[in-house]
């Protein structure tokens, strides 16, 4: 059964957040920057932001968060929802269903970090 989180983007100040809520709520604070991948080459500028970040307790995640925006943060797309699969079937059909009628921003494929994502 596929697990719903929210996603949080941010315009730099990710792993500041994350520590904020981290304090706030407790829990364990995974953080991977632009650095720490395969794409540090390609976006040297941005190598201290966080590619991606999740805040985890009592083995659940609870919030995900990224500097990894398109485009300017505005009022409707700071927040996204992020959908964890079980399985590969799973994720192929979650995702056929959201693209019918929906803007597809990622074609679903294997990622560098090991996982399906689109």
């Amino acid at each position: 059964m596929a697990q719903v989180n929210p996603y949080f983007n941010f315009n730099g100040n990710c792993r500041e957040a994350m520590n904020f809520y981290k304090d706030c709520i407790g829990g364990e604070l995974k953080i991977m920057s632009v650095s720490d991948t395969p794409m540090a080459e390609q976006m040297p500028d941005m190598k201290d932001n966080v590619m991606h970040s999740q805040l985890e307790k009592n083995g659940s995640i609870i919030l995900m968060a990224s500097d990894m925006m398109r485009g300017k943060p505005n009022d409707g797309n700071t927040v996204s929802i992020m959908i964890n699969c079980e399985s590969e079937e799973e994720i192929n059909n979650v995702y056929k269903k959201l693209s019918e009628g929906g803007e597809i921003l990622d074609e679903l494929k294997l990622q560098f970090w090991g996982d399906i994502f689109g």
